[in-house]
């Protein structure tokens, strides 16, 4: 009977000893791109069970299709059954270039009619870019995006921000040393440079800003530096977080 009362006790205490400390949080945050590595992003997330943030425009991707068309309507409903947060990103990938006359802003679209032109956008119209990824998630997953929204390169304004507030819409930035370089030249910035500077500079607390594939870099950022940060960060103690857990977007 002893015995027994033993062993029910040690098995209780078992999985409060295997539970991890956290010793700060970290938001891993992953931005559309060419979409190279959404499937290697979605397994490392899942074999550490780890839930980000993604953060979504209407890319064109390795596949010759765009990161919002239908064939990217399971990759997305996984992700949301996962439990990854999701925000919205401009439906062009319109980077900011500064506020315009009569309350309006100007942006260079990455992609759509008006690619790489500079034009001038009310409030309303930028607004409905942010809206439209939502409208297409919704109809690609069944669910509506986190209220979060990432201006294209960081590019902001205070007339910008409150135009994504008003829209409904936080804007999530990252932290300085969040930045995982994955966008600059690999023959100037490689990753084993790259993720030594990471898992030095990081903190809890920190955002965390990476790609799911980059056109112009010769060698990719996520193959050969997502794991080893995954787990160099776990080795420090760190835990992860979608940024609905953060401080300055929870509800």
């Amino acid at each position: 009977m002893m015995r027994a009362a033993a062993l029910i006790m040690l098995t209780l205490a078992a999985p409060l000893q295997a539970a991890p400390v956290c010793k700060g949080t970290v938001y891993l945050t992953f931005d559309t791109g060419s979409q190279s590595q959404a499937e290697l992003i979605a397994d490392t997330l899942k074999r550490h069970q780890i839930k980000a943030t993604f953060f979504l425009a209407n890319e064109k991707t390795v596949r010759g299709d765009y990161s919002l068309d239908p064939s990217w309507s399971s990759y997305w409903k996984a992700r949301v059954a996962e439990g990854h947060a999701v925000g919205t990103h401009t439906w062009d990938h319109a980077v900011f270039a500064r506020d315009g006359a009569d309350g309006t802003v100007v942006v260079k679209p990455g992609f759509g009619p008006q690619a790489g032109k500079l034009v001038s956008w009310t409030p309303q119209q930028y607004c409905e870019q942010l809206k439209r990824v939502d409208q297409r998630f919704t109809e690609l997953t069944g669910a509506h995006l986190d209220p979060l929204w990432r201006a294209p390169a960081g590019r902001t304004s205070p007339r910008l921000l409150d135009i994504g507030k008003t829209c409904g819409y936080a804007h999530a930035g990252w932290s300085p040393a969040g930045f995982s370089g994955d966008e600059l030249s690999s023959e100037k910035y490689p990753n084993a440079v790259l993720l030594q500077k990471s898992l030095r500079d990081l903190r809890g607390g920190d955002i965390v800003l990476i790609h799911m594939g980059i056109w112009s870099r010769k060698d990719a950022w996520a193959p050969a530096n997502l794991e080893p940060l995954i787990s160099g960060l776990e080795q420090k103690g760190m835990c992860f977080a979608t940024l609905r857990e953060h401080p300055d977007y929870k509800k």
